[in-house]
């Protein structure tokens, strides 16, 4: 039951991401900083679209004499193809990372929300990297394969995974389009909550 409100939630949210990026409206922006994503992926999400789009309009062609068959193909071809790509790419514009007071907040589309209190980051770095192992302990909310920059934190904070499991971590590597501005922000941000020295680079 927990797992399908979960989907059902996604898929909402997908919805709703793709009314705000027709208005050209952002979520969760307001009190805070935005930076970036989407346009690192937006080549290959729209690539996976037209590849969708041509199969859809193959398995019409070929089925059009069942046309109970042909319906329901249609439909699901179009759902996951088309709906879900647009979806995705639609949530990663309108959800950035967002930068707010205290809280560094982290986001990938619909399904990926962690917010880091600036006290709990050690230190902040521009790195980037093109492969990542699953370690114990750590994040990497990757775009294209990559991320730009890398947050050690000195106590870890809760990611809850798309199903609901509950992770703790304590090193968290991200994509930003902005890396330099974005760890720059952040080393600000956090020296302004005490009069420690700047964290390293």
């Amino acid at each position: 039951m927990r797992v399908a409100y979960r989907l059902v939630r996604h898929e909402l949210r997908l919805f709703a991401s793709l009314v705000l990026w027709v208005a050209r409206r952002t979520h969760g922006t307001r009190h805070g900083e935005a930076f970036g994503y989407a346009r690192g992926q937006s080549a290959i999400m729209f690539g996976f679209m037209f590849v969708c789009v041509v199969e859809t309009v193959v398995m019409s062609v070929l089925l059009y004499r069942w046309p109970t068959v042909h319906h329901v193909v249609l439909f699901i071809d179009v759902y996951s193809g088309v709906f879900f790509i647009l979806g995705m790419h639609a949530a990663s514009v309108v959800r950035p990372h967002v930068l707010e007071p205290g809280v560094l907040r982290i986001r990938y589309a619909a399904h990926v929300d962690v917010r880091i209190p600036l006290g709990r980051i050690a230190s902040v770095r521009r790195e980037l990297r093109t492969t990542h192992d699953k370690a114990d302990g750590e994040l990497n909310v990757a775009v294209g394969g990559q991320t730009t920059v890398t947050l050690e934190l000195a106590e870890p904070v809760t990611h809850v995974t798309f199903f609901g499991r509950r992770r703790e971590v304590s090193l968290v590597r991200v994509y930003a389009e902005q890396a330099d501005a974005l760890v720059q922000a952040v080393k600000q941000a956090r020296s302004a909550l005490s009069p420690l020295p700047d964290l390293p680079a």
